[in-house]
C-alpha cells in the first residue's frame, strides 16, 4: 500500500474511532479532507460521502492480506452512515413503545452490505449492533443535554468517553461487553441534569442484533431504571434494592422484584441520592458491585446482577467521606468514572445565549411547539423579574418551572427560601470553583451576614471592618 493511502487510512480511523464532541475533531477532519467543499463541521454526514469514493476504489485493488483490515473502520464509518436514516427512525419508534423489542426490516441487509465489504458474519452483526450503540448515544446526548457552553460541551465529550472510552478501537477489541464493570459516580447540584445523563448512558448500552429473530436483543426504553433511595425509608430500601419473599417480614404478602433482579444485562441502574443512605446498606450495595449477586430478603439463592450501575447525589462526596456517612471503599468502587454536573450559572457565566436556547426548548417542550412569541414573553419576564446575575440556586428545574410559571401568570418571582439562600449557595459555589476575587469576596460575605444578621452595624463588628467600608460591601452586593 502506498504511503499517503495508508497515511489516510490511519488519519480516518483517528476520526472514526475517535470522540466526536471534542473540539480537536473538526481539526482532524479537515486535515483529512483539506479540499473538500462541503461544511465538514456541521453536517456529520458529509465525511462519509467525501471518503467514500477514495474506500471504493482501495477496496478494489489489489491490497496485502496484512493491509486489509486498514480499511475496516472507513469502510464500517460509510456503511454506518448509509443506515444512519433508518436508524434514527428505529429509534424514534422504539422510544415511544416498551415491551418487545420492535423489528429491524433493514437489519438483514445492513449485515450483508458489511459482509460484502469484507466483514466476517460475525463482525458484521457485531458492528450493525455498534451502529445501534452509536446513533442511540448521538439521540440521548443532544436532545437530552442542550447548550453550548464550554463546561456542556465538556459534559458531553465526558458522556461519550463513559459510553465508548476515550478512543473506540479499545472499546471494540476488549471491553463491548464488560461495561457493567465500570460503575460512574454522578454529582452536581439539584436540578443539574444527572437524571438525563444517567439515562443518556442507561439507554446507550450495547444491545446485540439477533439476525435469527431479526431483531435487537433487548428494548433500550426498558433498559433503564431509576429509583430516588432518599423517598423510601431505610426500613424498606433493601426490598426496593433486592427485592424481598413472601413471609420474609411483616406485610410482605407476595414475592416482589427489587430494582437489580429487574435490571436486564443490556441496562443500567441509576441509584439517585446515593448520599442519603445508611452504612449497612452501602455494605450491601458494595457487595453486588463486588461479586455482582446477591440474595433477596427472605430468599437463599443467589441471583446475579449483569447491568451497569450509575449513582448519583447533589451532596458534596467530599464532605460526606470525611465526616464518615460515606464508605471509602463503596466510594472507591463507585467511581470508575466520575462525572461533575455543570451549574445553571456555571453555564450562563460561560455563554449568557444560553439561557436563550433553553427557554426555546423548554417552551416547545411545555407547549408541544416551537414559538419564538411565547419565548420572547419568557425571557421579557425573567429579565425584568430577576436580579442581574441571579444565580438559579434550582438549576435548570428550576428554569423549568419558571417558564411554566410565566406561561400562566406572566411573571416569575423565585421562592422566598431561594431567594433567601441564593447569596449563600453562590458564595459557596464560587468559593469551591475558586473563581471569586478579593473584593468579590468580601461582598458576597458581607452580604450573607446582612442577611442573617439585619444591620450594618453587626456585620462591621462581625468582619472588623469600618462601618462604612461594611456598608459600601454589602450594597456592592445587592446592586450586582
Amino acid at each position: 500500500m502506498k504511503s499517503d493511502d495508508l497515511g489516510f487510512l490511519q488519519a480516518l480511523a483517528d476520526v472514526v474511532f475517535g470522540n466526536p464532541f471534542t473540539p480537536e475533531r473538526v481539526a482532524l477532519i479537515r486535515r483529512l479532507t483539506p479540499d473538500a467543499p462541503l461544511d465538514l463541521s456541521s453536517d456529520r454526514e458529509a465525511l462519509a460521502r467525501a471518503v467514500a469514493p477514495r474506500l471504493r476504489t482501495l477496496s478494489t485493488a489489489r491490497i496485502a492480506a496484512e493491509d486489509r483490515p486498514l480499511l475496516e473502520p472507513g469502510l464500517a464509518y460509510v456503511a454506518y452512515h448509509r443506515y444512519v436514516p433508518q436508524l434514527d427512525q428505529h429509534i424514534e419508534r422504539q422510544a415511544a413503545q416498551t415491551g418487545a423489542p420492535l423489528a429491524v426490516p433493514f437489519g438483514d441487509e445492513a449485515v450483508r452490505d458489511l459482509v460484502q465489504s469484507g466483514f466476517t458474519e460475525e463482525r458484521a452483526v457485531k458492528f450493525f449492533s455498534f451502529f445501534f450503540q452509536l446513533r442511540r448515544a448521538f439521540y440521548f446526548i443532544e436532545r437530552s443535554l442542550a447548550g453550548k457552553s464550554e463546561s456542556m460541551q465538556a459534559l458531553r465529550c465526558a458522556l461519550w468517553n463513559n459510553m465508548f472510552t476515550h478512543d473506540m478501537r479499545i472499546y471494540e477489541a476488549a471491553l463491548w461487553n464488560r461495561m457493567e464493570d465500570f460503575a460512574t459516580l454522578l454529582l452536581g447540584e439539584t436540578g443539574t441534569g444527572k437524571g438525563s445523563a444517567a439515562a443518556a448512558i442507561g439507554r446507550s448500552e450495547f444491545i446485540p442484533y439477533l439476525t435469527k429473530e431479526r431483531r435487537f436483543a433487548a428494548n433500550f426504553a426498558d433498559s433503564f431504571i431509576a429509583i430516588n433511595l432518599s423517598q423510601f425509608p431505610e426500613t424498606l430500601i433493601e426490598s426496593e434494592l433486592f427485592g424481598h419473599r413472601k413471609g420474609s417480614f411483616t406485610g410482605a404478602i407476595d414475592h416482589h422484584q427489587g430494582v437489580f433482579e429487574r435490571c436486564n444485562e443490556h441496562g443500567a441502574l441509576l441509584l439517585d441520592e446515593i448520599g442519603e443512605v445508611g452504612i449497612p446498606v452501602q455494605i450491601k450495595l458494595l457487595q453486588v458491585l463486588q461479586e455482582r449477586t446477591f440474595v433477596p430478603l427472605g430468599g437463599r439463592d443467589k441471583k446475579r446482577f449483569s447491568g451497569r450501575v450509575i449513582a448519583a447525589t447533589n451532596r458534596p462526596i467530599a464532605d460526606l467521606r470525611q465526616s464518615g456517612r460515606f464508605r471509602e471503599d463503596f466510594y472507591y468502587r463507585l467511581c470508575s468514572d466520575v462525572l461533575h454536573m455543570p451549574t445553571l450559572r456555571q453555564r450562563l457565566r460561560e455563554s449568557p445565549a444560553e439561557l436563550d436556547e433553553l427557554v426555546t426548548l423548554l417552551v416547545a417542550r411545555t407547549t408541544g411547539h416551537s414559538s419564538r412569541e411565547l419565548t420572547g414573553l419568557v425571557l421579557e419576564a425573567l429579565e425584568r423579574d430577576l436580579p442581574r446575575g441571579y444565580a438559579w440556586p434550582g438549576n435548570v428545574r428550576e428554569l423549568e418551572q419558571a417558564v411554566r410559571r410565566v406561561l400562566l401568570t406572566g411573571a416569575y418571582k423565585p421562592d422566598v427560601m431561594a431567594a433567601e439562600t441564593d447569596g449563600e449557595e453562590r458564595l459557596l459555589t464560587r468559593l469551591r470553583e475558586g473563581s471569586l476575587t478579593a473584593d468579590e469576596l468580601l461582598s458576597s460575605y458581607s452580604a450573607m451576614l446582612y442577611q442573617r444578621l439585619g444591620s450594618y452595624a453587626a456585620v462591621a463588628e462581625r468582619t472588623q471592618l469600618d462601618p462604612r467600608t461594611s456598608r459600601k460591601y454589602i450594597l456592592g452586593a445587592k446592586s450586582g
